[in-house]
């Protein structure tokens, strides 16, 4: 990452000006739409999930606004009620990418789709684009206090929308660098483990996707502080954000990008390289 000569202020002021409206309007809107022609066809929620291939739990979720639908939904759901052309058009209008974020994080999720380079450094938990389904389930089930079902879903719907990214910008490098023990922690059980370890696995196989791990038995480091990501726009600037309890910091000041960049760089280095770091994954999913 190189450092841009622009201000970072008036980068953010433009993102900030930019701001999308209330993606779950949108989601409530196309919801009603689909409910509206399922009822008026005659379908219950059980038939029309069989017709349409997709699980009853699955078009509840959309009906209620809790899920964005992916384009397959939508052309079945399309097919099954006449053709009408009502839910294309109602899907153009679906805000994707910030239902289910918390506010503080959602101005790094405008950046990220528009970055020509992501950084992630996690100790914590593995990190949220590369978290299977059922990973994602356990880390948002442990919620205190605990999460509606509503709510539930819509913050694991949208960290699946998040992780589209790695496959529609397939020329933008992300780079993780994950903490050994993050791995080894059972959350979620041996089911959710042996899941999230096969996810990673499968995505560590994309050209744009590194992943590094920080091994146990380390005896330097050179990020204690934290996780850290990093970021790159179309512009030169480079941009950071760090995460604690109940908040997030977007960081702006040159100097202290900086210096996570240098810390970043320096675990890049301590760290397993992409071959050993996917030797290591392999034998932890083997001993499962």
């Amino acid at each position: 990452m190189t450092d841009g000569g622009v201000g970072a202020s008036d980068e953010l002021t433009v993102y900030e000006a930019e701001r999308e409206p209330d993606p779950s309007d949108s989601l409530r809107t196309f919801g009603a739409v689909v409910q509206a022609l399922r009822e008026n066809a005659g379908f219950s929620r059980a038939e029309f999930a069989e017709l349409v291939r997709f699980s009853k739990h699955m078009v509840e979720s959309v009906e209620l606004g809790r899920r964005m639908p992916d384009e397959s939904f939508v052309e079945r759901a399309e097919a099954v009620l006449g053709n009408t052309g009502a839910l294309r058009r109602s899907a153009r209008f679906l805000t994707r990418g910030e239902a289910g974020l918390a506010a503080w994080f959602r101005q790094w999720a405008r950046l990220e789709r528009v970055a020509v380079g992501l950084c992630t450094y996690e100790c914590r938990l593995v990190p949220g684009m590369l978290q299977s389904e059922g990973y994602a389930r356990a880390v948002f089930d442990n919620s205190i206090p605990l999460l509606s079902d509503d709510q539930m879903e819509a913050q694991v719907a949208a960290r699946l929308e998040r992780q589209k990214v790695l496959y529609e910008r397939p020329h933008v490098p992300f780079t993780f660098i994950v903490e050994e023990h993050v791995f080894r922690r059972r959350l979620g059980g041996f089911e959710v483990l042996r899941g999230v370890l096969d996810h990673v696995l499968k995505l560590g196989t994309l050209r744009n996707v590194t992943l590094q791990i920080m091994p146990m038995d380390t005896e330097f480091h050179g990020c204690l502080d934290g996780p850290v990501w990093l970021l790159e726009t179309p512009k030169g600037q480079r941009f950071a954000y760090s995460e604690g309890q109940q908040n997030g910091r977007l960081i702006s000041d040159v100097k202290e990008v900086s210096l996570l960049c240098q810390r970043y760089d320096t675990l890049r280095s301590q760290a397993l390289n992409p071959k050993d770091s996917r030797g290591l994954l392999e034998r932890l999913r083997g001993e499962l």
